[in-house]
């Protein structure tokens, strides 16, 4: 930038001239920073409307975009719940469930009164979470409406009428829990009838002691000429049929007897579940003289099998083979099924019920399948395919042939076995 020197003789001081080059640059660059503060200092004070017009703009632009976003996904939650609702129903009616319509006119008002929903009158359950009452009904009953109302159309606190046959018809229609009413039943006299028990368990069971009505039999020596099911040809006799002679004598190799089945159970045998819906009880009355408890489903097809088997001193579960076993998990010691297993229909059907019957068997417990009729080798291969997949223990398993005595009289594949359920982790 130039050089200074100091004279000091004289008392003062001179400054060499500097070069032109430098004092321009100097200037320059002052400038420059002055014009850059100013322009600093303008935009800072000087356009503040015109910043915040930008920063506004940029905002709603933002805010708009937003809104547009909020409203497509608004719309497309929407579609999503009602293609939710539309399966929904769809399901509901290829169930063929559907709500029951209580403003219908042919309701009857007791029906009505049963199915209203009830509160709690202290609120939600600190136990089990429940804040209402809800009746249990089958979900097929509103399929029936017109025999619903006729059962349930009767005098609050009178007798009710003589329709067990109406309640039995809506069951096997899948109308099951029935609901509850508020009628008394029907009684038929037994008192000097029944004998006591373990008697009544081989003792011939008196006409009297039935209610025949909706039956086209009116006696039991009328139901021993008939061929019934399976499992009950001459059933009712138990002094001079075979039915006194069942599971202590074998007729085929296919028949096992009760005392080899029993001696075949680890740690003992003390209840059990006799699946079916057509016997008159004498499984259970053999296990009853071995001091094993049974509960037997059944179902009034064309005889009174319930009342039959209650007066011989045992325990007739009034149940379709449909609907599942009102039992806790893993209680029996031993379940006992026969032909009546065969539900018929898809293989599903069979799946569902054996699935059910395996629920209720403890582990280590025994499952008799005990001459199950295969209609044809896709139903033995069908059924061995089945039981297979839930790896029970082979016990006894015989592969025999019977003439079908409800059919052709030709003979078909019959197959009993004895399985023992594994203890599953």
């Amino acid at each position: 930038m130039g050089s200074v020197s100091l004279k000091i003789g004289d008392g003062t001081a001179r400054f060499k001239r500097a070069s032109l080059c430098s004092s321009a640059a100097n200037i320059l660059m002052i400038f420059s920073v002055i014009t850059t503060n100013l322009f600093a200092l303008y935009a800072f004070t000087s356009s503040p409307n015109r910043t915040q017009l930008l920063l506004l703009h940029h905002n709603n632009n933002n805010n708009k975009n937003f809104s547009l976003i909020s409203e497509q996904v608004s719309l497309i939650l929407q579609e999503i719940k009602s293609s939710q609702k539309k399966l929904v129903q769809m399901e509901k009616e290829l169930l063929g469930y559907e709500s029951f319509d209580l403003s219908t006119p042919n309701i009857a008002n007791e029906l009505k009164l049963y199915l209203q929903h009830h509160q709690l009158p202290l609120g939600k359950d600190s136990k089990t979470g429940i804040t209402e009452m809800v009746s249990s009904v089958g979900h097929f009953c509103d399929k029936n409406p017109d025999l619903l109302s006729q059962y349930m159309s009767y005098k609050a606190f009178g007798p009710c009428s003589d329709d067990w046959s109406v309640a039995q018809k809506l069951v096997l229609k899948g109308c099951e829990p029935l609901p509850r009413r508020r009628c008394f039943g029907k009684t038929v006299s037994k008192v000097g009838l029944l004998h006591p028990f373990p008697v009544s368990l081989w003792k011939p069971i008196a006409n009297r002691t039935v209610n025949w009505s909706g039956l086209s039999c009116k006696n039991f020596p009328c139901l021993n000429g008939k061929k019934l099911g399976r499992d009950c040809i001459g059933c009712f006799d138990l002094v001079n049929g075979y039915e006194n002679q069942r599971f202590i004598k074998s007729r085929s190799k296919n028949d096992f007897l009760i005392d080899d089945v029993l001696g075949l159970g680890s740690g003992g045998i003390r209840i059990g579940f006799d699946v079916g819906v057509g016997g008159s009880g004498t499984f259970a009355a053999r296990m009853a003289d071995r001091n094993v408890t049974v509960i037997s489903t059944t179902l009034n097809v064309d005889a009174p099998f319930s009342e039959f088997i209650a007066a011989r001193g045992l325990f007739p579960l009034y149940l379709s083979l449909d609907h599942r076993f009102p039992f806790y998990d893993n209680v029996f010691d031993l379940v006992h099924a026969s032909s009546a297993l065969d539900v018929g229909g898809k293989p599903e059907k069979l799946e569902f019920l054996m699935f059910d019957i395996d629920r209720v068997l403890r582990p280590g417990g025994m499952f008799w399948l005990d001459n199950f009729y295969c209609v044809n080798e896709e139903k033995k291969k069908t059924l061995t395919q089945l039981i297979e997949r839930f790896g029970y223990k082979k016990l006894k398993w015989v592969v025999g042939e019977k003439a079908d005595i409800l059919g052709s009289g030709k003979s078909v594949v019959v197959l009993s076995a004895v399985l023992q359920k594994p203890v599953r982790v």
